[in-house]
């Protein structure tokens, strides 16, 4: 009773406490909301306060990645990046073009994806590699899907959609760049100058002295002539976003012996099932090996069984051999008597997509069985059905050489089908109704079918994960950028480099082909501080045979805000532009007042002469573009001599032998056309890059991927 009493007098805490703990659920609730809400957020970017919504940038990414690429594009953010760019123009070209009044009618886009001015866009996609030229026939078989609603592939119906998108961004952009074309004007002054540049020669000895002259360990740098450097050419390199630099250590993973001699044992024990199985392509495909049926001559074989499979019995297995860094153990399937050439006809009735190829095979089914019903013959169907030129020589290709035709349709007529009857074949043409119509048999060279049991020789999982703790170990005992050094340099078995500078979107860090770990890399490198050393290891994984072929350890070295950088950061790229001006210095020093041959004697080099040289095309013969030299040439009086002139390769010295002063031009109105049109002619590149740089691009990428 006396502890309720007390509860009782403390009642108005209990209040407060609840209340206190009521406020905590709610503020609670307000909190995650509004994360919530933060991760529903769908804006991938803005572009002058327009909106990139992430849902349709990803849905467009899935469409182009299974129609373009058929899902087979590994580089996903090289494809992602060329979209981004597509987005940010249209949301530019559509703007402008609003403001300007400009627009695509519906009649103009139909002549663009069907008509007679075809789309570039158009003309890419659709071109016909045998032939350079548009394959109207596959364009009008989509547009027929399209008018009569029989494009069902929700797919190839989103793909086309964005399609058009593309057309249109192209054709306003083009209407942009005609009306800026047509607004270029050169005056009177400068074609005058242009004629004078063109025309006004100079020709001149020279010595030219090499920056290698001097060697880079006798030049001594300051970080005061960095900064002279940078400070002369600030604008180069002034970055536009903040960026950073990663100093990393790429531990390479490469089989051991143990892990070779298992491969080869993994073949050795295939070899007495492989010699009984009456089932060769289903055992090879169940064990990673390869079959084809093609027939090979010697010549076209490994040197490494060239000899041998043409001795052994059919049905015979030789192997485990070595074929460059492969254990392979191959069967002799056949062997026979190849034609040199055969004769064959068709009819190919076009496909271009699934839908379409299931529509073509049964088509070319119901011609075969037709022609097999003897009711129709093959030259007639093929007149009528057939969609290349054979179709008015009754589908006669005539005689082929091996290798001519494309490998589907050629494996079929020299090494499967029998003359005479009929057969179908799939290829990126389409669907073929097959005949072999004759043979020739001249040189009678035999030809061996094989089937192949192999394995290339890769690290196994252990030697994988011994290298993954070697990285695992540098990483963890070394948690800042000095010790990570330290280590790396006691270490004579490995070697650390510099990364180029990494702009928050970017995807690569190497040379390497890192896919995902590149993408990883620099996002931990945008959220870590200058001096640590990531916590994880990236693993580099092989594109071909997928195991980890590399781990690698970074550590972040600068930090820098966008801006003239520091010189810290570029020290490295900058470096041998600095030792080389000071090189420039130091030879002119020791050129400075002597004669040409004496020069020559000196630097053991020849004295060398220019001839006929405009300040159009500023480049010594054989030397390269040298500006400045050119320009000092044309300044100088015939018969006078330059000072030491510090260039892009070297250090020159020059004699002016004659000059030509151009001539009074006849018709400056053809300078002013052939300078205009020169400048036009750069307009639909350079036009998109400024009003890129106009723009206001807010690029929030680096929070969805």
């Amino acid at each position: 009773m006396a502890l309720i009493g007390k509860i009782r007098k403390s009642m108005w805490i209990v209040v407060v406490l609840i209340a206190l703990g009521l406020g905590g659920f709610i503020l609670q609730d307000m909190t995650s909301g509004q994360q919530m809400m933060g991760g529903m957020q769908t804006t991938i970017g803005k572009v002058n306060g327009n909106k990139i919504d992430w849902n349709n940038f990803a849905t467009t990414d899935n469409v182009i990645e299974s129609v373009l690429f058929q899902g087979a594009s590994r580089d996903v953010y090289a494809r992602r990046n060329v979209l981004w760019d597509y987005y940010v123009e249209e949301a530019i070209v559509k703007e402008e073009a609003e403001k300007l009044g400009l627009g695509v009618s519906k009649t103009e886009l139909l002549d663009l994806q069907f008509g007679v001015n075809l789309s570039p866009v158009i003309r890419q996609r659709f071109v016909d590699q045998s032939t350079g030229q548009v394959n109207r026939q596959r364009l009008n078989e989509f547009k027929t899907a399209i008018e009569t609603n029989q494009l069902t592939d929700p797919m190839l119906r989103a793909y086309w959609a964005h399609q058009e998108k593309e057309i249109i961004k192209d054709r306003l952009q083009g209407k942009l760049a005609g009306m800026v074309s047509k607004a270029i004007y050169t005056p009177t002054w400068m074609a005058e100058m242009g004629f004078r540049e063109q025309n006004e020669r100079v020709s001149f000895e020279y010595v030219r002295v090499p920056f290698d002259e001097i060697d880079n360990s006798e030049v001594a740098l300051e970080d005061k002539d960095y900064e002279a450097f940078l400070k002369e050419n600030a604008e180069r390199f002034r970055l536009k976003e903040e960026t950073r630099r990663l100093r990393y250590v790429m531990i390479d993973v490469f089989p051991t012996a143990a892990d070779s001699a298992a491969i080869r044992q993994q073949i050795a024990d295939l070899v007495p099932d492989f010699e009984s199985t009456d089932e060769d392509s289903l055992f090879v495909e169940r064990n990673f090996g390869f079959y084809d049926v093609t027939y090979f001559k010697k010549d076209a074989l490994s040197d490494a069984i060239a000899d041998t499979v043409f001795k052994l019995p059919v049905g015979t297995v030789y192997g485990p051999y070595l074929d460059g860094n492969t254990y392979q153990a191959v069967k002799v399937l056949d062997r026979k008597v190849l034609p040199d050439s055969v004769r064959s006809r068709h009819i190919l009735v076009q496909a271009f997509d699934q839908m379409s190829y299931f529509t073509a095979q049964s088509r070319v089914d119901s011609l075969k069985g037709l022609i097999e019903a003897g009711t129709h013959s093959f030259d007639s169907l093929a007149s009528y059905f057939g969609s290349d030129d054979t179709r008015t020589k009754g589908g006669d290709l005539g005689f082929a050489a091996p290798g001519q035709m494309v490998k589907t349709f050629n494996d079929l007529i020299f090494y499967q089908a029998e003359p005479g009857k009929l057969y179908t074949v799939a290829t990126e043409f389409g669907v073929h109704l097959v005949e072999v119509t004759g043979r020739k048999f001249i040189n009678n060279d035999s030809g061996v079918k094989l089937a192949y049991l192999s394995q290339t020789i890769v690290p196994s999982q252990d030697t994988q994960n011994d290298a993954y703790e070697q990285a695992l170990e540098l990483a963890s005992l070394n948690r800042t950028l000095d010790k990570f050094e330290a280590a790396v340099k006691a270490n004579p078995d490995l070697n650390i480099e510099t990364s180029a500078l990494l702009r928050r979107n970017d995807f690569t860090v190497g040379a390497f082909n890192a896919g995902q770990a590149g993408r990883d890399i620099v996002r931990w490198a945008f959220e870590a501080q200058k001096g640590a050393v990531s916590a994880d290891v990236y693993a580099i994984q092989d594109q071909v045979e997928l195991f980890n072929s590399a781990y690698l350890v970074v550590a972040l070295q600068h930090v820098q805000k966008p801006g003239i950088p520091s010189v810290d950061l570029i020290k490295a790229d900058i470096e041998q532009q600095v030792i080389n001006k000071k090189k420039g210095e130091l030879i002119a020093a020791r050129m400075q007042g002597k004669a040409l041959p004496a020069l020559a004697t000196e630097f053991g080099t020849t004295i060398d002469t220019a001839q006929n040289i405009t300040f159009a095309t500023p480049s010594v013969p054989n030397v390269g573009s040298e500006p400045k030299v050119i320009a000092e040439a044309l300044s100088l009086a015939e018969g006078t001599g330059s000072k030491p002139i510090v260039g892009n390769a070297g250090v020159y010295k020059i004699n002016v032998i004659s000059k030509t002063p151009a001539p009074q031009a006849v018709d400056v109105s053809l300078n002013k056309s052939s300078m205009a049109m020169s400048t036009r002619m750069q307009v639909p590149m350079q036009l998109m890059q400024a009003m890129r740089k106009d723009a206001k691009i807010k690029d929030n990428r680096f929070t969805f991927y």
